[in-house]
């Protein structure tokens, strides 16, 4: 539901400090909601980064994944060749092959997503609301910023399952950060697989929106991992 706009803080400061940094928007949200349509998913959003990746030629990237978007690392690293030389998952899902973001999120929780897809998603989105703040912890201060800018999220992606050699993803250097206060309840299996398979783990003090909340602790922590 969110889109490069919310990484805009933490990628002008990483530019200030010398560094190259872009924020894509996944298909259908964001700058780009107009292009959301049934047949977005888990493949498309891949495309996406895999564009992202070639156009700005990238070389030994450091690939930050945030929620969602943790569903991608496996698939992105495997088709990214040489591009990606790290992964940092950001209060991210991770997904093993053939699981898909419902398998990681709670049972309750998917099953909320399916009657808000039923009841006012045509069956195929998962319409935005500010309800989703209160899910995050988004600060008070925030909300005015954050909620006119969320947007549906397709509800293809929840059950779209990823295939990729896990070996692939585990060459690489894994950074995990968790975000602490609060935590999100949905992430506590994720944050324990990453823990128990070799992720470097970090903590930040702030809700799910770190880099909105604390746009200057989010980008030093990067540069302190990417170094």
């Amino acid at each position: 539901m969110h889109g490069g706009w919310c990484w805009r803080p933490v990628e002008a400061l990483l530019r200030e400090a010398g560094h190259e940094a872009h924020a894509p928007t996944l298909t259908g949200m964001g700058e780009r909601a107009h292009l959301l349509s049934p047949e977005v998913g888990v493949d498309t959003h891949v495309a996406d980064i895999l564009a992202t990746l070639r156009m700005e030629d990238v070389r030994d990237g450091v690939l930050v994944l945030h929620s969602y978007a943790g569903v991608l690392a496996g698939p992105v690293v495997q088709a990214a060749a040489d591009r990606v030389g790290r992964v940092v998952a950001m209060g991210a899902f991770l997904a093993d092959p053939g699981e898909c973001l419902a398998d990681v999120e709670p049972p309750e929780v998917v099953r909320r997503y399916r009657q808000i897809v039923a009841d006012g998603g045509q069956g195929w989105r998962v319409p935005a609301s500010p309800a989703f703040m209160d899910q995050w912890s988004v600060p008070a201060h925030l909300r005015d910023f954050v909620g006119p800018r969320l947007t549906d999220f397709p509800a293809r992606c929840v059950d779209d399952r990823v295939a990729y050699d896990r070996a692939v993803l585990h060459a690489l250097p894994r950074d995990y950060v968790e975000h602490t206060a609060p935590p999100l309840a949905s992430l506590a299996a994720t944050v324990g697989r990453a823990r128990d398979r070799g992720w470097r783990m970090h903590q930040v003090a702030t809700g799910h929106d770190l880099m909105l909340e604390d746009p200057s602790g989010t980008a030093r922590l990067l540069m302190e991992i990417a170094s």
